[in-house]
């Protein structure tokens, strides 16, 4: 089975096209205890209430930065909860933006799918093709491959809007993609925060008869929709279930906003929001 038809059949069986960042930050989580244990139960008390209450996220998405600066801890946690969720059901995007000349890349890859075990990734397009073909090859054994294509950050107008042939950054990035780059299971990173940038890549890849997905951050904290973004996906005629509309602290810390001692059911009632919002059928 391709990452499309891993994606399709997870958001039907989770009726979600929701992604949970997971990016752990001690000062915000209630719990005691060294990085590892803390980081680890508060995650597992989220997929344990998920479990039972049947309320799951199509993809989860730890940012491997959030662990790496607990030490050896903060990866050990990573590597236990990587595990935990996937034998929930709960596929794993492990964001670590990594690209680099084709031999470390190649070392990337591997550390990536092998030994961290993730269904998909993100990656950094700025060196080119032999920075990419390390990653998706591996595409070719199921495995997504999420290339940053207009982010959600505010400086994200500082190198993608430079204009190339009278034409952005971010849509040559886009064109590459759905043309020399291309394999069954590369995707796109595009932020919600920009809705107008949104709908002409979402429509550029329709047109180009392409099945790209698109992993789309910036909702909640940094300002952007879910709303907005189905809007742009439905009037593009995008299909919704191939894509991943991402929520981290909005879901991580839910229980601040709540005012309440229940982070894992607050954490859980928000994705339930988010699916309402969003209102997939699967």
């Amino acid at each position: 089975m391709n990452f499309i038809e891993k994606l399709k059949e997870k958001a039907k069986e989770n009726n979600s096209i929701v992604c949970m960042g997971m990016d752990p930050l001690l000062k915000r989580i209630p719990l005691q205890g060294n990085p590892e244990e803390v980081i680890t139960k508060f995650y597992f008390d989220i997929l344990e209430r998920m479990i039972k209450e049947n309320i799951k996220p199509a993809i989860v998405k730890p940012n491997i930065a959030f662990y790496e600066q607990y030490g050896f801890e903060g990866l050990r946690a990573l590597k236990t909860l990587i595990q935990k969720y996937q034998e929930a059901g709960i596929p794993v995007l492990l964001d670590a933006k990594r690209g680099d000349i084709g031999k470390t890349s190649m070392a990337y890859a591997k550390s990536l799918f092998e030994f961290w075990g993730a269904d998909a990734i993100t990656i950094a397009p700025y060196m080119g093709s032999d920075s990419i073909d390390p990653f998706t090859d591996w595409c070719e054994q199921g495995k997504g491959v999420y290339v940053l294509v207009k982010t959600s950050n505010k400086g994200a107008v500082d190198l993608q809007n430079l204009k190339v042939e009278n034409t952005p950054i971010y849509m040559k990035t886009a064109e590459k993609l759905a043309g020399e780059w291309h394999k069954t299971g590369i995707g796109s990173v595009i932020g919600a925060t920009y809705p107008q940038e949104l709908e002409e890549i979402s429509r550029f890849f329709v047109d180009s008869g392409k099945q790209i997905p698109m992993l789309i951050p910036g909702v909640g904290a940094q300002g952007g929709t879910a709303q907005d973004v189905v809007n742009v996906l439905k009037k593009t005629n995008n299909p919704l279930a191939i894509h991943r509309i991402n929520s981290s602290s909005g879901i991580n810390y839910a229980y601040e906003k709540e005012n309440s001692s229940d982070y894992a059911g607050a954490a859980v009632r928000a994705i339930e929001k988010l699916n309402k919002e969003i209102n997939f059928q699967g």
